[in-house]
C-alpha cells in the first residue's frame, strides 16, 4: 500500500507567482515556446521546437484530444440583466458527452449560473441563433435550481447541441486571465489535435504542438496515442483546506479507446504523458484494470483509490485484463470517470515521462507534479521564474523525467 500521511500541508506546495509570468495571451506560433527539461535532477533551458529530439526512440506519446466547446452562454432577461450560464456536466438524456452533444431539441446540463438572483421568477431565458441561414429561437429553463440544472431547448430537429453551442457559446478562458475572450482565442485555445466535444478547459500541454512537430516524431517512429479525459472546470478549482487531503476532487469523464489501451501493453520503452489530463487518464486505466482483476466492474475511479490496495500489479497485467473484458463484452471503447488525485506519496504505474506547462501555486496540478519529480518540483520553478518562463494556459512548457 502506499504510504498516505495524516496530513499533506497546502502551504508546501505554493510558490510566488507574480502577475507578470502568467501569460495573459498566446504567442503567435504555437512552437515558439520555452520549453524547460528536467532529466535526472538536470535543467536544461530548451525551445519546445527541441521536443522532437529530446523525445527518446521508441517512446510512446499518449495525447488527450478532447475538444473545448464554447462552454460559456450568455443571455439577457426582457430587464436587460445579463445571466451567463457556464455547461459543466450533462443530465439528460446521457451523462455521456458525445451522445449528449448529438441531441436534438432538449438537454439538460449542471451549470454554474451568473448573476442567478437575478433569474428569480423561472420565466424560460431565449435568444435568437442563426445557424445556415435559418434562425433558431434557443431557450434556457432552470430545471432544479437546487443542483443548478438548465434545461436548454430549441426549435429545430435538424441542429445538434454541439451546433448551437459553437453558434451561441464564448471560449471558457481560465478565470486567471482575467480578461474576455477574443476571436484568436478560439484557434488558439485549442490542441491541433483536437477531435470530441466536451472540455470547458484546454489540455494546454498540448497546445504547443503543432502537424509539423508531430509529423517530426512519426518520422522518427514515435508512437503516438490519442485519448479523451474532457477537462472539467474543476481543473481551476482551488484547494482551500491546508490539510489537502480534504479538498473534494473534481470529477471528468474519460473515453478510451482500444488500440490506445493495446498500446500501452505493446509500448516498447518509455510511455509519455502530454499533459496532466492524459496522466490521469493512463493511471486511472491502471486502477480500472486493478479493479477488474479483483471482480469489479464498474470504472469511475475514486479520489484516494490508488492508496488504499497492498497489491502489486504490473502495468501490462492491469492493462491486459482491460482488453481481455472488452473482448468479452464486444466493446471497442471503454467509458468511466475518474476523480484521482495524484500528490507527493503516489506511486506512478503507467508514465515515465511528462510535458507539461507551468500551474498555478497550491493546485492540485502542483502536487502531481511534485508527486511526480519530488522536491525538484522547486527547483524546477525557481529556474523558470529566473529565466523568464511564461505560466499558466498560455505560457511555457517543460518535459519532466525523473
Amino acid at each position: 500500500m502506499m504510504k498516505i500521511e495524516k496530513e499533506i500541508n497546502l502551504s508546501d506546495y505554493t510558490y510566488s507567482l507574480p502577475d507578470e509570468r502568467i501569460a495573459k495571451y498566446p504567442l503567435a506560433k504555437r512552437d515558439q515556446s520555452k520549453l524547460l527539461h528536467y532529466h535526472a535532477g538536470i535543467i536544461e533551458h530548451k525551445n519546445f521546437k527541441d521536443i522532437q529530439e529530446l523525445i527518446p526512440n521508441q517512446a510512446t506519446l499518449f495525447f488527450n484530444n478532447t475538444k473545448v466547446i464554447p462552454a460559456r452562454l450568455i443571455f439577457h432577461k426582457s430587464t436587460g440583466a445579463q445571466i451567463e450560464i457556464f455547461l459543466l456536466k450533462p443530465i439528460s438524456p446521457s451523462p455521456i458527452l458525445s451522445v449528449v452533444m448529438e441531441e436534438r431539441e432538449t438537454v439538460l446540463w449542471e451549470c454554474m449560473i451568473g448573476n442567478v438572483k437575478k433569474w428569480k421568477e423561472d420565466i424560460p431565458l431565449a435568444r435568437i441563433l442563426t445557424l445556415a441561414d435559418k434562425e433558431i429561437q434557443l431557450q434556457a429553463s432552470i430545471y432544479d435550481r437546487e443542483k443548478r440544472q438548465v434545461q436548454f431547448t430549441w426549435n429545430d430537429a435538424s441542429v445538434s447541441f454541439s451546433e448551437i453551442v459553437e453558434a451561441s457559446g464564448k471560449v471558457p478562458l481560465p478565470p486567471y486571465l482575467n480578461r474576455q475572450p477574443e476571436a484568436d482565442d478560439k484557434p488558439r485555445y485549442q490542441t491541433v489535435y483536437s477531435a470530441h466535444d466536451g472540455a470547458v478547459a484546454a489540455p494546454t500541454a498540448g497546445l504547443h504542438f503543432t502537424p509539423e512537430i508531430l509529423k517530426s516524431l512519426s518520422d522518427r517512429g514515435i508512437e503516438e496515442s490519442f485519448l479523451t479525459l474532457h477537462v472539467s472546470a474543476g481543473t481551476f478549482q482551488p484547494i482551500k483546506t491546508e490539510n489537502i487531503l480534504e479538498h473534494p476532487m473534481h470529477s471528468e469523464q474519460m473515453v478510451v479507446n482500444r488500440s490506445s489501451i493495446q498500446n500501452v501493453v505493446d509500448a516498447k520503452k518509455s510511455i509519455i504523458a502530454i499533459g496532466t489530463t492524459s496522466m490521469r487518464t493512463l493511471e486511472s486505466l491502471y486502477w480500472y484494470g486493478v479493479r477488474l482483476i479483483n471482480g469489479n466492474e464498474h470504472f469511475a475511479i475514486q479520489k484516494l483509490e490508488p492508496y488504499q490496495t497492498t497489491q502489486n500489479i504490473t502495468r501490462s497485467e492491469a492493462f491486459t485484463a482491460i482488453l481481455e473484458w472488452m473482448d468479452k463484452n464486444e466493446l471497442n471503447q471503454v467509458i468511466g470517470t475518474t476523480e484521482i488525485f495524484i500528490f507527493p506519496g503516489y506511486q506512478f504505474r503507467v508514465c515515465d515521462g511528462l510535458i507539461t506547462n507551468f500551474h498555478q501555486p497550491g493546485s492540485t496540478l502542483i502536487l502531481l507534479v511534485a508527486a511526480f519529480i519530488g522536491e525538484d518540483w522547486r527547483k524546477v520553478y525557481d529556474k523558470a521564474d529566473k529565466n523568464g518562463y511564461r505560466f499558466l494556459s498560455y505560457g511555457d512548457s517543460s518535459f519532466l523525467v525523473p
